[in-house]
């Protein structure tokens, strides 16, 4: 019976924590690596498949030329195409965007293994540093810090194990002297 508890306690922790990330895929802006599909309803020749936004945030969209998605959140990308195919193309284009892929995040510093990662939801600053292959032997528990990726100063804030990391982010471990 306890068992059975325990496990509607976790279920319910898990959907609350995915709940948690799909509020907050609504804000998620996009950018350069992220992966989308555009859906527009009964017009497969505009409906595109695994489209990786390049190095400036940008795609090439069919009529439309080259779409700036950089910043945007999938709403806001939509409404853009919506307003671009309205009128000339369609009278009442249906579009639907979804991120299929994150882009990565970086570990650099005193990890076994830095380098860039693809950034999966719920992710902390414990699991990247597993991911990175865990801490050298010289690396400070204590000195982490992150960079996040639309800070346009680039400016580290300091980090605990627990924190929560973003697509594109730059984690740093430094040394420890003692």
């Amino acid at each position: 019976m306890l068992a059975r508890f325990l496990s509607g306690v976790w279920v319910l922790g898990l959907l609350l924590s995915v709940t948690a990330w799909a509020a907050d895929d609504n804000q998620y802006s996009l950018g350069s690596g992220d992966v989308i599909s555009i859906n527009v309803f009964g017009e497969a020749d505009l409906s595109l498949d695994k489209v990786r936004l390049n190095d400036t945030g940008k795609f090439s969209y069919p009529f439309l030329g080259d779409i700036d998605a950089a910043g945007k959140t999938a709403s806001q990308l939509e409404q853009q195409l919506v307003s671009g195919l309205k009128g000339d193309y369609l009278v009442a284009p249906r579009v639907s965007v979804r991120i299929l892929e994150y882009r990565d995040f970086f570990v650099n510093g005193e990890v076994k293994s830095p380098g860039g990662y693809p950034f999966k939801p719920g992710l902390t600053l414990r699991k990247a540093i597993a991911l990175a292959g865990g801490f050298t032997e010289r690396a400070s528990k204590s000195k982490l810090s992150v960079i996040r990726d639309l800070d346009a100063d680039r400016t580290p804030q300091p980090a605990s194990l627990e924190t929560r990391i973003m697509p594109g982010d730059l984690i740093t471990i430094e040394q420890s002297f003692f």
